[in-house]
């Protein structure tokens, strides 16, 4: 028989079957579980997360769980796990693995070479792992703008106050900021650049209204490496005065307030010569009634009226006598001689 035709046989025996005829096996129960598809690192500012597309299993309601690991350069892999990462990322429901979560975990060191990978779990079914491109986050990661803007006005100048978009070590890398600035009203742009947070915008216009944006560029101290960052949102202020814009603002805010003052006291000193009648009747006291008499309406039945006769002093009544001393025409003064008996002086009484 030759050796390359295939021989088919019959079976000796056919085992009964031990399962009843309602029982069913699902039909994908030998299908593999597919990878994780479409691995994405995210890296902001200080932030290190990785993320996925979710695995399903058509027909299998049972939720599917992650595993994440990691390695350095030329290393074994790890889980991230508590113990090494301070976050846990073994048996994931979620399809992303935060590794700055929380404030114990700063994640993984920026200057060395991380890779990631990542795979699903379901019951006893197991997928291949889906592996991340490695990273470095100095050299990967992206810049946001600078944070807590602050702007003082100075004399002739803008002084900027901020803080770096997140902490480095002086001995891996710094920050230098970037700072575009013009005059609102219309002005060219002038980009400066700056080592320090705190920066000062000198030979400015007083009394000008600046606006400027800042950006962080993010430099690597061992290396000709640099990471540009995005820029600040545009802020507006106002240059303030310089020394004799003050005098000039103060001695014209005196004058103005002397004249004002002229221009109110000229108005109130015509008004009351125009309308004196009327400001004398407003400023007039009205009559008042005596107490006594006033408590004599109140309770008439009191006798305040004998009161008042019984008080009265008498010599309001007493008349006053008035002697009138009168002489003759034709008497001559100084003669005592010629006086006549007669004619003598008459007194009365007034």
């Amino acid at each position: 028989m030759p050796s390359n035709h295939l021989i088919l046989c019959r079976p000796l025996f056919v085992l009964p079957s031990v399962f009843p005829a309602s029982w069913s096996f699902p039909t994908n129960s030998l299908a593999p579980l597919p990878a994780p598809r479409n691995l994405k690192v995210h890296l902001y500012n200080a932030q290190q997360a990785l993320s996925w597309e979710p695995v399903s299993l058509d027909g299998d309601p049972r939720p599917v769980v992650y595993q994440v690991q990691y390695k350095y350069t030329s290393s074994n892999w790890y889980d991230v796990n508590k113990e090494d990462s301070k976050v846990d990322c073994t048996n994931l429901t979620r399809t992303e693995c935060d590794f700055t979560a929380n404030s114990l975990s700063e994640g993984f060191p920026r200057r060395f070479n991380i890779s990631l990978r990542v795979r699903a779990k379901l019951g006893g079914l197991i997928s291949a792992w889906a592996t991340a491109p490695w990273f470095e986050h100095y050299r990967n990661a992206t810049i946001g703008p600078p944070e807590n803007i602050r702007v003082i006005p100075e004399e002739g100048s803008l002084i900027i106050r901020l803080s770096a978009p997140f902490d480095v070590a002086a001995s891996e890398a710094f920050f230098v900021y970037y700072v575009y600035y013009w005059e609102k009203a219309g002005g060219r742009q002038v980009p400066r650049c700056f080592r320090s947070n705190y920066i000062t915008l000198n030979d400015l216009k007083p009394l000008r209204v600046y606006c400027f944006q800042v950006k962080a560029e993010l430099c690597l101290t061992k290396e000709n490496i640099s990471r540009p960052g995005h820029l600040s949102n545009i802020s507006c202020s106002e240059t303030a005065a310089d020394a004799s814009v003050k005098l000039q603002q103060d001695i014209l805010a005196i004058a103005t307030t002397f004249l004002v003052l002229l221009v109110v006291v000229g108005v109130c000193l015509f008004l009351v010569l125009k309308y004196r009648g009327l400001v004398k009747h407003w400023f007039h006291s009205p009559p008042s009634i005596p107490s006594q008499i006033e408590e004599y309406l109140r309770d008439p039945d009191q006798p305040i009226l004998d009161a008042l006769d019984k008080d009265s002093s008498p010599k309001d009544d007493a008349w006053d006598s008035v002697s009138i001393v009168t002489f003759p025409e034709n008497e001559q003064e100084g003669s005592p001689q010629s006086a006549d008996p007669s004619h003598q002086p008459t007194e009365g009484v007034l």
